[in-house]
């Protein structure tokens, strides 16, 4: 059991501002199962005079706690902001739509009239949208301002249940006099694709509200990224817009350049790993240089963006005084490409707003960077295509050391071999060793970066302590390669607006097998260069203090594991 150091992690989480009328237990960790589990909660609820908010973020419950809990709120007549992610870890996905119904009901009964409903990291799929579906359509809906639903796992038909209910919320209250202004919604990772963002894309446009939407890693397509456009072109009040992580190609780029034209209160602008490319690039810079006038944040990175692209970019930018940053990295510049947007920014005096080139992957090899595609079935087929070779990757990863082994055995009574095909980074990834690291090259760090998703915070996680594991202190080639490694992961995804600290601590603890999970995930074998990796990364600039004080509650328990397992190694005692 880990209770202490899981009491330590409840402190450090918990330490945040707790607003007026609210109630939390964010972080506690508590198995709540039953009423039993729940009744000093429930006491506390039911005595709270003027209760506005309940936070039960990182505990998990069960369905007799949650009607429990909902019991408690009927009376709550008050009562404004749910804050409710990551509440169901280690629950039957059939437990929580009941569960969420009775709260729902709960909520109703009281005649609450919410402002914020946040079910976050929940992954309880599309039959956990129609748990929440009748409080949606509901009057204590009718205020609501802030939904948030990432990583939900909610699909194509979750994303449907849920605009249809947003778009009979809007109705309803609008018969009432009170239409729906939702100003912030929050759904990515949540498996939407093209059909899901363009229902969702109908509800946008009938409320015409919203000032911040972050979809990022959705799967969507042109199509339904060309949808969202022109929704968006209905929100006058937009100022933040997160599509990271879709397939935008040149129509979506351009069909979201043409719709951000018209709007004047955009100041950030994610458009990073979209596949924007250079005619996609010039669509935004145009709009970037007639409009958007108190831009802040730009991200065209990772976009098969090419020099001339780029350049139009940088000059767009000028005049921009409002702008903090242009990130144009991970793109098709080249040496020379790279050189110039540094130059331009720097003509214009805005050179230390340009981000960070060193991830370009180079000129392309054939320069199509004035090349229109303008049939939309050839957009399609590039998009079967890249599928099919991302399977294509994967088969051959699986089978790369056997068709290697085949390979050697075969070439000795046969002609010379060949030079062995290096290792690539989904090899070293599925079994990690300090050799297979140190011939991915001295591109290593980008190689890493660009396989691992690291708006996944669990994945990121994940590939942080495989990098981990081959740490060699003696080997001051292996050490300098991890290290180099995690740094530039790490970097990356703490960089990424979207990406969650806490679920990337939390994962963490989960693989080294201090809290249980959901997905009854197996703990890591702790290793020596795991505490060395996370004592290097917690000294660094990138990573937030907020978490060190996290890391810093269990690092005593990782150092716990090392030496026992240091003891079994010198004693051969394994169990």
């Amino acid at each position: 059991m880990a209770t202490d150091i899981v009491s330590q992690l409840a402190d450090s989480l918990a330490k945040t501002g707790v607003e007026d009328g609210e109630l939390s237990y964010k972080g506690q960790g508590q198995k709540l199962d039953d009423a039993q589990s729940v009744g000093e909660m429930v006491k506390e609820i039911q005595d709270f005079e003027g209760l506005q908010a309940l936070r039960l973020e990182g505990n998990t419950v069960g369905l007799e706690a949650a009607q429990a809990i909902a019991k408690a709120l009927e009376t709550k007549k008050d009562f404004k902001r749910c804050h409710w992610s990551d509440m169901f870890t280690g629950r039957l996905r059939s437990e929580i739509p009941p569960s969420l119904i009775s709260l729902g009901d709960a909520l109703m009964s009281a005649g609450a009239r919410l402002t914020v409903l946040d079910l976050s990291d929940n992954a309880f799929g599309p039959d956990g949208v129609k748990g929440i579906e009748k409080l949606l359509k509901s009057p204590s809906c009718f205020t609501l301002q802030e939904l948030r639903l990432n990583n939900c796992g909610m699909g194509i038909g979750g994303g449907k249940i849920l605009a249809a209910s947003l778009i009979q919320c809007h109705k309803k209250s609008s018969t009432e006099g009170t239409p729906l202004c939702l100003k912030v919604f929050v759904a990515g990772r949540n498996r939407l694709e093209n059909e899901g963002a363009k229902a969702l894309a109908q509800a946008f446009q009938l409320m015409g509200s919203l000032e911040e939407v972050h979809m990022p890693q959705n799967g969507i397509n042109h199509p339904g990224v060309t949808a969202l456009a022109t929704a968006m072109q209905h929100n006058a009040g937009l100022r933040i817009l997160n599509l990271n992580d879709n397939t935008f190609t040149e129509k979506g780029a351009i069909a979201m350049a043409q719709a951000l034209k018209n709007l004047r209160s955009v100041q950030v602008i994610n458009f990073g790993d979209c596949l924007v490319r250079p005619a996609g690039a010039k669509a935004i810079a145009e709009t970037v240089s007639e409009g958007l006038p108190i831009l802040k944040d730009l991200n065209l990175s990772y976009g098969e963006i090419t020099d001339k692209a780029a350049l139009a970019v940088a000059e767009a930018v000028k005049g921009k005084d409002q702008l903090e940053k242009l990130d144009l990295n991970g793109n098709c510049l080249g040496e020379d490409g790279c050189r110039a947007v540094k130059e331009a920014m720097e003509g214009i005096n805005m050179g230390d707003i340009l981000g960070s080139l060193s991830d370009d992957e180079g000129e392309p090899e054939e320069d199509d960077e004035d090349e229109d595609d303008d049939d939309e079935d050839e957009d399609d087929l590039d998009e079967e295509l890249e599928e099919e070779e991302e399977e294509e990757e994967e088969e051959e990863e699986e089978e790369e050391e056997e068709e290697e082994e085949e390979e050697n055995i075969s070439n000795k009574f046969s002609t010379p071999p060949s030079a062995p095909r290096p290792p690539d980074v989904a090899s070293f990834l599925s079994f990690p060793s300090p050799d297979k690291l140190l011939k991915l090259g001295t591109k290593r760090a980008l190689l890493i970066e660009q396989q691992v998703n690291v708006s996944d915070a669990a994945k990121t996680a994940e590939a942080f302590l495989k990098i981990a594991s081959v740490y060699k202190e003696d080997s001051s080639d292996v050490k300098a390669a991890v290290l180099e490694s995690v740094d530039a992961l790490l970097k990356k995804a703490f960089s990424s607006a979207s990406f969650q600290g806490y679920n990337f601590v939390s994962s963490l603890l989960v693989l080294l097998g201090l809290i249980k999970s959901e997905d009854k995930v197996k703990p890591v074998l702790v290793v020596p260069g795991h505490l060395q990796a996370l004592e290097h990364v917690v000294q660094q600039d990138y990573f937030p203090k907020e978490s060190v004080a996290v890391l810093e509650a269990f690092m005593s328990r990782i150092k716990n594991s090392v030496r026992w397992i240091s003891e079994c190694v010198l004693t051969e005692t394994f169990p």
